[in-house]
């Protein structure tokens, strides 16, 4: 095993999803490094949520390869799932449950150790902005708070790989700062894939950006690369998506 090869949390091979006649995504690529922020951008349709749901092991692939921490997701899928938390576009929470029971419930089914699951849920609190809110109904919390608390469910196991489908819809200005804050902050311990259509949003906290139209990746480069040649996200977006 080469040193980049041992770099990699996760690596997907020649993904192709098929529905019925119809090619939802096809050929794509990807490779997360340890430590690294990917943002997957791409305008709607682009296949981007289909990915993430076949990179999360909630989707089949038609065709096509994943491995999660050198584990094979096809093959061994609840080993290689126990690696990775994710936060889809709708986050699934229970509204009538309290935070504290939420992330309860979100600790059991990623199997914490029982002895760990309290020091667990005050630090997953303490890191999304929660620890005076454990006593609060879900739905009675504002947007930016039910989604801290989707991403506190996503995290709670401390997983290698962390993937977030816009999690920053429907925020104001202000909670969007507080999230973009809180993935920089978990990218010290995970590797993040954060998808969205909020160019600004890639450029001040993804390290690489991979562009998807009509169901294949049609860009992959770091961000500083892109700032070197004199490029910006919203004319590489616009030249290649139109």
């Amino acid at each position: 095993m080469t040193d980049e090869t041992a770099a990699l949390v996760l690596s997907a091979h020649n993904l192709w999803r098929k529905y019925g006649h119809r090619v939802a995504v096809h050929e794509v690529n990807l490779q997360l490094k340890r430590g690294e922020v990917l943002g997957l951008l791409g305008p709607n349709g682009a296949g981007k949520s289909t990915t993430l749901r076949m990179l999360t092991g909630n989707l089949a692939p038609s065709n096509g390869s994943i491995s999660i921490c050198g584990i094979d997701l096809l093959e061994k899928p609840r080993e290689a799932k126990s690696h990775v938390g994710f936060l889809p576009e709708v986050p699934p929470l229970y509204l009538d449950m309290t935070v504290d029971e939420y992330l309860l419930f979100a600790a059991r089914l990623h199997h914490v150790d029982k002895k760990s699951i309290k020091s667990a849920l005050r630090n997953v609190k303490q890191r999304c902005g929660l620890e005076h809110h454990g006593r609060d109904l879900l739905g009675t919390l504002s947007k930016g708070y039910q989604q801290r608390a989707g991403i506190a469910q996503a995290i709670i196991h401390h997983p290698d790989v962390i993937i977030l489908d816009e999690p920053t819809v429907g925020l104001d200005p202000n909670q969007m700062r507080e999230i973009r804050a809180l993935i920089r902050e978990l990218s010290r311990d995970s590797s993040v894939i954060l998808s969205t259509h909020i160019l600004s949003e890639v450029e001040n906290v993804c390290d690489r950006v991979q562009l998807m139209h009509k169901g294949s990746v049609v860009f992959d480069q770091t961000v500083a690369q892109l700032h070197q040649q004199g490029y910006n996200l919203e004319m590489v977006f616009t030249q290649l998506t139109q």
